[in-house]
């Protein structure tokens, strides 16, 4: 009989800390490493479904018609960016084909053999490609519900031999679509800042594109832990694609907003990076997923963030936005500094980017 006590033990061997496992051993309690404090429990309760307040959806299908059409888009980007730091796009050019693709290799990576991905595991971040469970299980009071792999997919895409065969071409495939669409993105918020389209990307909000894919599986007890903790993005943007189960939430007006799932969509999101350099005219919102008894969920997340890699730009916030009436908030950052710092925190339901305040 397999029970809590000796899946924590089993837990304490790094090796072992993969979700996967522990629910193909058919557990039935979620194992004390991943049960969250009380208070966070508390938290959980109270959120309102997407009829009373609706995540701002956005087509790019006019987007290239005339200048009026683009106009339109970029007004509604503007006010979904300062008022919820979120939306969703539909008609974006990522081809459905691509996004499927990317969705299947998540899964094929994790019906792999254990051997297999037990040579990627690491709780580090060095590597072009890494698997583990929690990057903050050391430095969180506790342990979400997932297990992931990351890629560092840009400026400098590793070899195709470092990547699992299982989700290689859809890794390079997927990221080749998403610098795409990720340098239209930037292009329509510069001009919803009322800045030239390309001030965001000669800032080098493109310089690095990290690629992390999630893997959920099934939860026993989904009331009594978290897939994602509550946090904010250390990132300029993040584009997401989530699969049809649902769970991810954000934060608006002191409720919990459901993210419903829209079939081919895109979600985009702001980070804390572009809330700093927009002096908060943008919101990095703050988000979560919800553990669940029915999966594997699965989602990517493309953060366009040099994360710990190499980058000596400074970045605060964009002078052009800036005046007696509006002077800075923040101090100036550099994306490494910022990401040793955020990662040290862990994902504790704070804002690491409070520290940067003026």
């Amino acid at each position: 009989m397999v029970t809590t006590n000796s899946i924590e033990l089993e837990c304490k061997s790094l090796e072992q800390k993969n979700l996967e496992d522990l629910v193909e051993a058919q557990i039935t309690e979620v194992p004390p490493i991943f049960g969250l404090p009380p208070i966070t429990l508390d938290d959980k309760k109270p959120h309102v479904s997407a009829s009373s307040f609706a995540i701002p959806i956005i087509d790019f299908a006019s987007l290239h018609e005339d200048a009026v059409s683009r106009e339109g888009v970029v007004e509604k980007i503007k006010e979904a960016a300062e008022k919820w730091g979120i939306f969703q796009v539909i008609n974006h050019g990522v081809p459905l084909s691509v996004l499927e693709d990317i969705k299947d290799g998540v899964v094929r990576f994790h019906d792999e053999d254990p051997e297999v991905k037990k040579s990627y595991f690491s709780h580090g971040f060095s590597g072009n490609f890494v698997y583990h469970n929690n990057f903050e299980l050391y430095s969180s009071k506790s342990g979400n519900w997932r297990d992931s792999f990351a890629g560092y997919m840009a400026p400098y895409p590793p070899n195709p031999e470092d990547l699992p065969v299982a989700c290689r071409d859809a890794m390079f495939e997927y990221s080749k679509h998403v610098l795409s669409l990720g340098s239209l993105l930037f292009q329509l918020l510069s001009e919803a800042l009322g800045l030239s389209s390309e001030m965001l990307k000669s800032l080098d909000c493109m310089k690095g594109l990290h690629l992390i894919c999630h893997y959920y599986p099934p939860c026993p007890q989904p009331e009594l832990t978290l897939g994602t903790s509550k946090h904010t993005d250390n990132t300029f943007i993040t584009i997401l694609l989530q699969d049809q189960i649902g769970g991810l939430q954000v934060l608006h007006q002191d409720c919990w907003v459901d993210v419903t799932p829209i079939p081919g969509a895109l979600v985009i999101n702001i980070g804390d990076f572009l809330q700093l350099m927009t002096n908060d005219k943008f919101i990095s919102v703050e988000h979560r997923v919800l553990a669940n008894k029915v999966g594997p969920r699965i989602s990517v997340a493309c953060f366009f963030s040099s994360s710990m890699n190499p980058n000596s730009t400074v970045y605060g916030p964009i002078k052009e936005l800036l005046s007696e009436e509006n002077p800075p908030k923040y101090k100036e950052f550099t994306v490494p500094e910022y990401t040793k710092g955020y990662i040290e925190k862990g994902l504790d339901g704070t804002s690491y980017l409070s520290r940067y305040r003026i």
